[in-house]
């Protein structure tokens, strides 16, 4: 039988159409009459069964129009012999194959997984008992042995084990107080703690108690300057301000006072040090081995930014960054009673920085409610990110107290914007902790991955190092002014009339308050003013060229030979994003994020700028109270 020759587009054809019976999308068409179509220009009703019969007859007997070889390849016609199209274009990946095997064998393949891992940890505590702490290696070995576990035994019988104790103990004690008493109580526990934690310890040459008291009344006037300014001091969260702020003072307490803590955090800060040296492996193949041991910005800062986010673009893309930072997150939005949408913002700011923790709830940025939009931002500016961390190591800093400094800042950040701009509106992620999925830029592979961080880290260094560039030439160009204006009243030398030496004085009372050293050689104010011109600095340009300061060797600098005690509250308070280079840094990100929340970004971003100074500031005062007899270890870099 002869078919006629088409001129229309052969999907087209009624025989060619994909055919598949509708299930009734409701209840209530259940009993409607359904009308199908066999393709002729008048409609009919037809029995699904008769239907489908004329289709298959259609099928064989009409025969396509025929193809060129280029308009086969074109519409995706393939010869029998060369198997089908879906097959060629559609190849069985990796994980497809893996994939069954993995699921048949999980239980040995976990079993052997933990033999392992318990071998190796044995292998440690026998081979190195002596030379090696065994914290560590034990926590590893735990985290791996919990992990596998909560693959066949759901966490919920843990989970409810805990809550179960809470519930009869902490949330009992709590229910026997009254509740107008209850944020009283709180307030009267976490300054019982403070106290004890700060003052019972031993003294030492440069950290008597007296000291220690200084950086007490520190914290207690910054959170009054935080209340007297609140925007409204009637809707303040006290939960979240004191569960933040003692939160903040436990882990300073278990880093800078305990052995244990301190050995985690010597471990975490080794890793990210170890960063920097791979990304010198690249930077010497590029140029050469003397090239790359310089401690030039260019050089140690920008590559090693530059590999860390590839390294986390890869982590992200398998799925480690998003289930660490839920867990993380998780912990912060019942502890401190935050949405949840700061909640992953404020866990995942120290790692990944605070532009890209901002991406991590992109959905949601449009719809936030004005004290969350204060909050992210906070959270940015009170601390540094992971990449910048690894190229601050290589500048000499002691890497303990920066990384301690980072997770310190977490709690305070939260507890310090919500007495800034407390929250008095409804939040769209309340109750929740979710981190949505970036279809946009979702990689194909872990290779794709890795080049999309490489580009990503380019484009980062590159706002980073123009950043920097314009910030201090603009500064500079101010500062010579003010020079010229101070040369004509005698303002020269170390006396130059200078935006830093103008907010230097201006924040005088602000270092004094840190509980810096107040003696310390011929000065007759001591470090006081020393470290009060480093935070004008950062804040005027930014942390690094504070850093820079703070690490000099040049005798004839002001910054040189501080004591060990300034130095430390010094890199705790220097610790941070707030400075103004930061400020249009956050306002382009999320006003690119959320274009219709551009004007709202814009007028709280100075209230967030100084809350998250002042919470970089309270980690300095908290450093200041628990340091002891092991003050030298947190100095310079050991």
């Amino acid at each position: 039988m002869s078919v006629q020759q088409h001129t229309t587009d052969p999907a087209l054809e009624p025989a060619h159409q994909h055919v598949h019976q509708h299930n009734h999308h409701s209840p209530r068409a259940a009993h409607d009459d359904v009308t199908y179509t066999t393709g002729n220009p008048e409609s009919s009703i037809v029995p699904p069964q008769q239907h489908r019969s004329s289709l298959d007859e259609k099928r064989a007997t009409h025969t396509p129009p025929d193809y060129s070889d280029h308009e086969k390849n074109e519409a995706g016609v393939v010869d029998a012999s060369a198997g089908t199209n879906s097959e060629r274009s559609t190849p069985i990946g990796w994980r497809a194959k893996i994939g069954p095997v993995y699921r048949h064998r999980r239980p040995l393949i976990h079993l052997a997984v933990f033999c392992i891992s318990t071998a190796w940890w044995v292998a440690s505590l026998v081979l190195h008992h002596d030379d090696k702490n065994w914290v560590v290696p034990f926590l590893v070995w735990l985290a791996i042995t919990l992990r596998l576990v909560f693959w066949h035994v759901p966490s919920r019988y843990v989970s409810n084990a805990i809550k179960a104790v809470w519930k009869n103990s902490a949330v009992k004690v709590y229910d026997m107080i009254p509740s107008k008493f209850r944020t009283l109580a709180g307030a009267t526990v976490a300054v019982a703690a403070i106290l004890v934690g700060s003052f019972v310890s031993e003294e030492s040459a440069d950290n008597t108690r007296e000291n220690r008291a200084v950086s007490l009344l520190g914290m207690a006037v910054f959170i009054f300057i935080l209340w007297a300014t609140s925007r409204d001091r009637k809707a303040i969260n006290w939960r979240t301000v004191i569960g933040g702020m003692l939160t903040q003072y436990v882990i300073g307490l278990f880093v800078l006072r305990t052995g244990v803590g301190y050995d985690i955090f010597s471990f975490i800060a080794a890793r990210a040090a170890d960063l920097l040296g791979f990304a010198r492996d690249g930077v010497a193949f590029l140029t050469n081995p003397e090239t790359a041991a310089t401690t030039n910005f260019f050089f140690s800062v920008i590559p090693a930014i530059i590999f860390f986010i590839s390294l986390v673009q890869v982590l992200y893309f398998i799925g480690f960054i998003q289930w660490f930072i839920i867990k993380f997150a998780t912990f912060v939005f019942w502890g401190l009673g935050v949405s949840g949408a700061e909640a992953v913002v404020a866990a995942a700011t120290p790692f990944i920085g605070q532009g890209e923790s901002a991406m991590l709830v992109r959905p949601f940025v449009p719809h936030m409610t004005k004290a969350e939009l204060h909050q992210i931002m906070t959270c940015g500016f009170a601390t540094i990110s992971g990449s910048t961390l690894v190229g601050y190591i290589g500048l000499g800093l002691n890497r303990e107290a920066l990384v301690s400094s980072c997770i310190m800042s977490i709690p305070a950040s939260l507890a310090i914007s919500k007495m800034r701009y407390p929250e008095t509106e409804e939040t769209l992620t309340a109750g929740r902790v979710v981190i949505p999925d970036d279809d946009e830029h979702k990689a194909e592979n872990a290779l794709h991955a890795f080049a999309n961080g490489a580009w990503l880290g380019i484009k980062i260094a590159g706002t980073i190092i123009t950043s920097l560039l314009c910030i201090i030439a603009f500064v500079a160009f101010i500062n010579g002014i003010l020079t010229w204006i101070g040369s004509y009243i005698n303002l020269r030398g170390d006396y130059d009339l200078t935006l830093q030496l103008i907010l230097g004085y201006l924040l005088f009372p602000i270092s004094f308050l840190l509980g810096v050293s107040r003696t310390n050689g011929t000065n007759p104010t001591g470090d006081i003013l020393p470290v009060a011109r480093l935070i004008a600095q950062k804040i005027i340009t930014n942390e690094y060229n504070a850093f820079t300061d703070l690490t000099t060797d040049n005798p004839a600098s002001p910054y040189y030979g501080l004591s060990p005690r300034s130095q430390l509250i010094a890199t705790y308070a220097l610790c941070g994003f707030g400075n103004i280079g930061s400020l249009g840094i956050q306002i382009g990100i999320l006003s690119q994020l959320a274009p219709s929340r551009g004007g709202d970004v814009a007028r709280l971003a100075v209230s967030a700028l100084i809350s998250g100074v002042l919470a970089t500031l309270t980690s300095a005062s908290v450093a200041g109270l628990v340091v002891t007899t092991q003050l030298s270890d947190f100095t310079r870099s050991q």
